[in-house]
């Protein structure tokens, strides 16, 4: 860790907050209503640290053993950590009880066991349905079509509360494109949130990375997932 480093941090986090205010005031949003969350995959405790110092509230990890490893070092007082990466049922348990929310429900199976989990630490975890809007083969994610279906499952479910939808589009060249996959997403979560549920309340729409942040703004995304764009490339 060098003070060029951490001053870089410092200065990327300084410009995603202006670029986030000016993207959500042209579209009518509030910029207080979407969270920056920091992407920690690959990058070290003490740069997440001063990340952390300069006001970033939520973190995300992607690998259920990396988390493990940094997670005592994390400064997390006021601090929310949330689980966003590919989750194996097998590494469910070492994940509840120290996230709030598990971003990357992409199966029943796999809700299933965070319940199980979840229920013998006598908590409630909220989660959020990952959705393969682009209905790519190499991706996981519920299709769109299946959406519903498995929204309606997940809520019978005793420790588990389904708090939204979560997405990662297809690498678009054009802004068309994948604006286009945001307001697919942004669609959902409002037929969704419209038809009332029990035990799900579609609050949060996590969508939006490095690359593609300004463009979900306009389609209702309240958390966005940077990583590079705080960090820099990684290593």
């Amino acid at each position: 860790m060098t003070e060029r480093s951490l001053h870089s941090i410092t200065e990327n986090l300084a410009r995603i907050r202006y670029n986030i205010a000016e993207a959500a005031q042209r579209c009518g949003r509030n910029p207080a209503e979407i969270r920056l969350m920091a992407v920690t995959k690959t990058v070290p405790v003490p740069l997440v640290n001063h990340a952390v110092a300069n006001g970033v509230d939520l973190l995300g990890e992607n690998r259920a053993q990396e988390m493990l490893e940094k997670y005592e070092g994390y400064h997390l007082d006021g601090v929310d950590l949330h689980f966003i990466g590919h989750l194996q049922t097998n590494k469910v348990k070492q994940v509840v009880g120290k996230v709030s929310m598990i971003h990357s429900v992409d199966r029943l199976g796999l809700a299933e066991e965070i319940s199980r989990q979840s229920e013998k630490l006598g908590i409630t975890t909220k989660v959020l349905m990952e959705v393969n809007i682009g209905g790519e083969i190499s991706k996981s994610g519920v299709m769109p079509r299946e959406v519903e279906l498995i929204a309606r499952q997940i809520a019978q479910l005793k420790a588990i509360k389904l708090c939204g939808l979560m997405a990662i589009p297809p690498i678009c060249n054009k802004k068309a494109q994948i604006e286009g996959y945001f307001s697919q997403m942004q669609a959902l979560t409002v037929d969704i949130k419209a038809k009332k549920i029990d035990n799900i309340t579609m609050e949060f729409l996590s969508m939006g990375m490095s690359d593609d942040y300004i463009h979900a703004i306009p389609y209702g995304t309240n958390i966005l997932r940077l990583g590079s764009a705080i960090f820099g490339a990684r290593s």
